[in-house]
């Protein structure tokens, strides 16, 4: 297949196009700047515009860009950034597919759990209710931005990714030099649910969304099974060899972090339920496998 993808810099961007061109499926990457290669096409989500040209013959849309949340401290200034880089970006994509006489016969738009807010210990799938605070509004209005796609006919998914577990870059990204050093342990009291996913079952996921007709609306991109933020911590420990004694009390955390604390604090016990329904297969279930594999 022919398959458009912004994004594809990003830690999940990079590995789609890898494991795509890996089987043989032709890639093109939609940058900002002016193409500099045969497989780049211009887009410029700040004027809502699209070289819809170049996306000709595209049988698929896998849209990931946007800009990190955990890259800054959520000033007013980045807390907008945060929103415009997916709301405007997505608006724009789904715009240009809905413009096209042959538009691409699938569109996979990112987001996140962070729809669903602080679950608690409840088992949330895709049914469950978007949350309260900024990142469930985000969420929100990036999945609705989606609209034009929709209305045109396209099958729309919206990818709802969890926290993927990688060896560099994303959340997970992060954790691995500070318990390599000795310096892991609990955030709060631990009691949290984090619902993780391997990366190469995100990216697995990702295919599937692509090739599985009739798959549409969310999707929760996560492991059969969250685990604590205590038990993730131990496995992590268990695996480096590493002592895991240090915990981050949670008011160090929000002077730290600032408002993204409360969201670094929350749980979400998140199910993917469509995925498992669709037959999809998890190469990493466990959290263990997750590590061991990044």
């Amino acid at each position: 297949m022919r398959i458009a993808i912004t994004g594809s810099t990003g830690l999940i961007g990079t590995e789609l196009v890898r494991s795509l061109r890996a089987d043989g499926h032709d890639v093109v990457r939609l940058v900002r700047r002016p193409p500099a290669a045969a497989d780049e096409v211009r887009w410029d989500p700040a004027r809502q515009e699209v070289d819809t040209a170049g996306l000709r013959g595209c049988a698929a849309m896998v849209h990931l860009a946007g800009a990190g949340v955990g890259d800054h401290r959520w000033t007013a200034a980045y807390k907008r950034e945060i929103r415009d880089s997916r709301v405007k970006g997505t608006k724009a994509v789904a715009t240009a597919l809905a413009s096209m006489d042959a538009p691409p016969r699938v569109f996979v738009c990112g987001s996140a759990i962070g729809y669903y807010g602080d679950t608690g210990d409840r088992r949330t799938d895709e049914t469950g209710a978007a949350g309260t605070g900024f990142l469930p509004d985000v969420c929100v209005a990036w999945e609705h931005a989606a609209g034009p796609a929709q209305e045109a006919g396209i099958r729309t998914a919206f990818a709802r990714t969890g926290l993927v577990v990688a060896r560099s870059g994303g959340a997970w990204g992060k954790l691995f030099p500070i318990f390599r050093m000795g310096l892991g342990g609990r955030l709060g009291d631990g009691s949290q649910y984090w619902s993780f996913i391997s990366l190469a079952d995100h990216i697995a996921a990702l295919r599937h969304l692509i090739d599985t007709d009739g798959l549409s609306g969310p999707v929760n991109l996560t492991a059969p099974e969250p685990v604590t933020n205590r038990e993730a911590t131990a496995v992590m420990g268990k695996y480096l060899n590493r002592p895991t004694l240090a915990t981050v009390p949670a008011p160090v955390l929000r002077a730290a972090l600032g408002e993204f604390a409360g969201d670094v604090l929350a749980s979400q016990r998140v199910i993917p339920r469509r995925l498992l329904d669709s037959g999809f297969s998890f190469s990493h279930p466990h959290v263990m496998d997750a590590v061991r594999a990044a």
